[in-house]
């Protein structure tokens, strides 16, 4: 299976470049699609110069329409069977964080993998945000039957995909990639900016969970299920044992 990389960029002048020539350059058998999400700052122009001398899709969204918009539209024109989701605005990029991402596909031993980076302003250990990374890995197959379902809803687009993989049962792996540096908003603004910012992503986050409660309501049902059903599996092995020593002890006063 081959890789569909998608990067969604909004006002990330100061990453761009380089997040764009070390995705080309670490996977040179991927497609790598940049939606650049209406940026009003140098994004474009530096696109623009760049797909001149990288073998990237530069797509250009006419108005900012939001991260989910974004992410939808990459995968709608995806041609890979996998899409891996990275962010427009990380550094120190290694050829080893996309093989981390993509191994776990590969060998079918997860459905979707979520990369933490471990310079961030949280220690990664134990970062409570870290289900919200943008550096993810998932079949393409998976994401194509809610595509409608999450376009508009912003940044609560994390938020939903896990929801919707955790209440249909999909494995999930969460992995560090060691050295991936992520800059947290009050890197890249005033603090003023940041903390609206986080605000309104906070406010988007919540309105996902609570416009999709069914998915929660799922998932706990499918936890119940699991849990009952190991439960049945533990009671029947402790009667197969007890029927095991009865017969034991029978064969043994027969004597």
């Amino acid at each position: 299976m081959k890789a569909s990389i998608i990067i969604c960029a909004y006002n990330e002048e100061k990453t761009i470049s380089e997040v764009v020539i070390s995705c080309c350059r670490e996977n040179p058998d991927a497609e790598i699609i940049v939606v650049d999400d209406g940026s009003v700052d140098n994004t474009g122009s530096l696109l623009k110069e760049l797909v001149k001398d990288h073998p990237f899709r530069y797509e250009r969204l006419s108005e900012n329409k939001g991260k989910s918009w974004a992410m939808v539209h990459g995968v709608e024109i995806s041609a890979n069977e996998i899409i891996l989701f990275f962010d427009a605005d990380v550094s120190n990029i290694k050829k080893d964080h996309f093989q981390q991402l993509l191994r776990p596909l590969l060998d079918d031993t997860s459905d979707m993998v979520l990369g933490q980076p471990s310079e961030t302003l949280i220690d990664y250990r134990i970062n409570p945000f870290s289900p919200l990374t943008g550096e993810r890995a998932l079949l393409k197959k998976d994401i194509m039957p809610i595509l409608d379902d999450i376009r508009e809803i912003r940044f609560g687009v994390e938020t939903y995909l896990n929801m919707y993989y955790q209440a249909n049962g999909k494995r999930i792996k969460y992995i560090f990639l060691e050295g991936l540096v992520h800059p947290t908003k009050f890197d890249k603004t005033t603090p003023m900016k940041a903390t609206t910012e986080f605000l309104k992503e906070g406010k988007e986050i919540a309105f996902t969970m609570l416009d999709n409660y069914e998915l929660i309501a799922q998932r706990i049902e499918l936890h119940f299920n699991k849990a009952n059903a190991s439960a049945l599996k533990k009671l029947d092995a402790m009667q197969r044992a007890m029927n095991k020593r009865l017969l034991e002890l029978k064969n043994k006063l027969n004597l």
